[in-house]
């Protein structure tokens, strides 16, 4: 079926669907894994984007319901160069294709994703319209730049659960929608750290490798409180990744600020951005952002370059930290970003990039041991 793609600039590209008829807006941004379709699909931070990826075969594989990162697929659109109808692979269970279009979310193929890649590189990340009933470039184009930036957009809070949750041997267990929870919550701390994960748009696979380095995890909503997060009594605490901008998750970073020092803190992705907020920095919007599992990152602490796995379009402004309280600990090779800072009297730390990779490499699967470690010297 027919379908054109259409940026905010005017530039069009033809394709066509392979999950039927429909449309979809938002901000076209590239991927450039070679796998883990599945996970960047359910991943919560492309809340409001449209992905592409560069490698040109995607659904040879399948999906499965095991492969997922939250509850639902969270991209607006899936833009490919060639999509596979004939999977093939032990664990599929169904194809891409029925995946998406059982969700509602627009596939397409046969689009030039490099010369769509190459035209984001170099006008940056681009809000776009796509549809198979309105092919007219002129009306897409007029839609795409009626569509909002995603600057000052706070999505954190559309994309986070709603009620509270353990994470009980690689699954939810729900809890009481009270937020004023206590003590009582932790199954079987004992000599497990038990840490209070904050939603702004938690990766299953985080929980899952905080729950490998033996700690209890019980996630909240993003705009729980310090006081209730005081209440439950926790070792540590865990601030998630999630999507668009930083700034306006003013909760999530007043929150942050009242419990520096009162309990170890690690971050990941906008858990990073958030720590920087707290700490007096300040962020600002990439050009076309980090996304992908092979980003180059210095650990400039042990002089180690780790290969990453990245999906954030802001970053925080290392000039706007100040040195005397803030250490950065890593940073991106490619374009010299933060990718890392920690504080350097209180415990608390935090990356740019993502640990629990899914999909990607696990050179980084240290700092959930560092973290755990962190909790248990406090």
């Amino acid at each position: 079926m027919e379908a054109r793609l259409t940026l905010e600039d005017g530039r069009t590209f033809a394709c066509r669907s392979f999950t039927g008829p429909g449309e979809a807006c938002g901000e076209v941004v590239f991927n450039t894994s070679m796998t883990g379709y599945q996970e960047v699909l359910t991943d919560p931070s492309y809340s409001g984007q449209m992905v592409t990826m560069t490698y040109p075969l995607m659904g040879n594989y399948g999906v499965n319901d095991d492969d997922v990162e939250s509850a639902k697929i969270q991209v607006a659109a899936f833009l490919v160069k060639e999509y596979q109808p004939f999977p093939s692979n032990f664990r599929s269970t169904r194809s891409l294709a029925d995946y998406l279009a059982g969700q509602g979310v627009l596939g397409v193929e046969g689009l030039d994703t490099r010369a769509l890649t190459r035209h984001i590189r170099n006008g940056g990340a681009m809000r776009a319209v796509i549809s198979t009933t309105d092919l007219d470039p002129e009306s897409l184009k007029r839609r795409a730049n009626a569509i909002p930036r995603m600057v000052g957009m706070d999505l954190a809070r559309e994309v986070s659960t709603a009620r509270p949750y353990r994470w009980n041997g690689g699954k939810p267990e729900w809890l009481a929608d009270d937020l004023q929870l206590d003590a009582g919550i932790w199954r079987h701390r004992g000599d497990r750290p038990s840490v209070v994960a904050i939603d702004f748009g938690l990766k299953y696979n985080i929980a899952r490798c905080l729950e490998r380095v033996g700690c209890e995890v019980v996630i909240v909503p993003a705009a729980t409180d310090a006081s209730a997060i005081m209440a439950m009594v926790p070792d540590g605490l865990f601030l998630s990744n999630g999507p668009g901008d930083p700034e306006p998750v003013v909760y999530g970073v007043r929150t942050v600020k009242e419990l520096l020092g009162r309990l170890p803190i690690f971050g990941i992705c906008l858990g990073n951005q958030i720590l920087g907020l707290a700490l007096g920095g300040r962020t600002y919007k990439l050009k076309f952002g980090h996304r992908g599992a092979n980003q180059p990152v210095k650990n400039l602490v042990t002089g180690k370059v780790e290969i990453t796995s990245q999906n954030h379009g802001f970053a925080v402004d290392m000039d706007s930290l100040g040195a005397d309280a803030v250490e950065v600990t890593h940073i991106n090779l490619n374009d010299n970003t933060v990718e890392g800072i920690r504080h350097r009297r209180l415990p608390a730390f935090s990356v740019q990039y993502h640990p629990e990779a899914s999909p990607g490499p696990h050179d980084a699967a240290y700092l959930f041991d560092q973290f755990r470690d962190m909790m248990k010297t406090k």
